[in-house]
C-alpha cells in the first residue's frame, strides 16, 4: 500500500494491483503464487499473510480516489488455479459492493474466461484481457463480448495493433515499460495507458505529448 502512495506521489494517475484468494477465502493482493515464506498464498489463512499482503478491501482504500486496475490471478500453472473462475465473481462483486462509480475500475486477466465471469456478474465495470502477443482476427470477438480494452505485452506490441484496436473499438494499455524512447514512441502511436515501475519518468513523457494517457504505477 506504501508502494501505491508513493506512486502517486510520482505522478501516476492510477495502480494495477494483482488479486489472489487466501486459505479462508479472503481477497487479497500480491503478485506471485507464495509469500516470502515459500507458502502459497492459496495455503495461507489471511491472518497470517506477511503484513505488506493487504486485503483487497485495504489495498483499495489506500489509492482512494485514483483509477485501479485490478487484476485477477488466476492461471491454470499455479497452485491457485480456479477453473469455475469464482474468483474473477468474488472481486467483481466486491467492487460492486463498494458503491463507487464503475469507472473507476478496470478488471484485467491472463484468464479469457476470468474477464467474461466479470462480464457476467458486474456488466457496468470495465474488462480487458492480459496477452503476451495478440493476433487483431481476435480484436472483434473482445468487442462482442464487451471487453473494453486490450493489454498487451509492451516487447511485441506495434503501431499496427494500436491502430487495430482502436478501429474495432478497444482501448490499448501496455505493460510493463520502463524505457523514456519506448513510451514516447506508444504516446505517439495513440497508446492509452502505460503501466510502468518508473512513474515519474512515464509522467514527463506523456505530460510532453498533446494527449493525456493513463499511467498505473505496479
Amino acid at each position: 500500500m506504501e508502494a501505491f502512495q508513493r506512486a502517486v506521489e510520482l505522478g501516476a494517475d492510477a495502480v494495477e494491483l494483482d488479486v489472489r484468494r487466501s486459505a479462508d477465502g479472503v481477497l487479497v493482493v500480491h503478485h506471485d503464487p507464495a509469500g516470502p515464506d515459500g507458502a502459497a498464498i492459496c495455503d495461507t489463512p489471511s491472518r497470517e499473510l506477511a503484513p505488506h499482503v493487504p486485503t483487497l478491501e485495504r489495498a483499495l482504500d489506500s489509492c482512494r480516489g485514483l483509477w485501479v486496475n485490478v487484476e485477477v490471478k488466476n492461471d491454470p500453472g499455479e497452485p491457485d488455479f480456479d477453473p469455475s473462475d469464482s474468483i474473477a465473481r468474488e472481486t467483481a462483486a466486491l467492487l460492486t459492493a463498494r458503491q463507487e462509480p464503475a469507472d473507476r475500475w478496470l478488471v484485467s486477466s491472463f484468464r479469457r474466461q476470468s474477464v467474461d465471469a466479470v462480464r457476467e456478474v458486474a456488466p457496468d465495470i470495465a474488462t480487458a484481457w492480459l496477452c503476451i502477443e495478440l493476433d487483431p482476427v481476435l480484436l472483434p470477438g473482445l468487442v462482442a463480448d464487451g471487453h473494453a480494452a486490450v493489454h498487451p505485452w509492451v516487447a511485441l506490441l506495434t503501431d499496427e495493433l494500436i491502430a487495430a484496436a482502436h478501429a474495432a473499438g478497444l482501448m490499448v494499455n501496455t505493460w510493463t515499460c520502463d524505457d523514456a524512447d519506448r513510451m514516447a514512441q506508444l504516446v505517439a502511436a495513440g497508446v492509452n495507458g502505460l503501466c510502468t515501475n518508473v512513474p515519474d519518468l512515464g509522467r514527463q513523457v506523456v505530460d510532453g505529448g498533446t494527449t493525456r494517457r493513463r499511467m498505473s504505477g505496479s
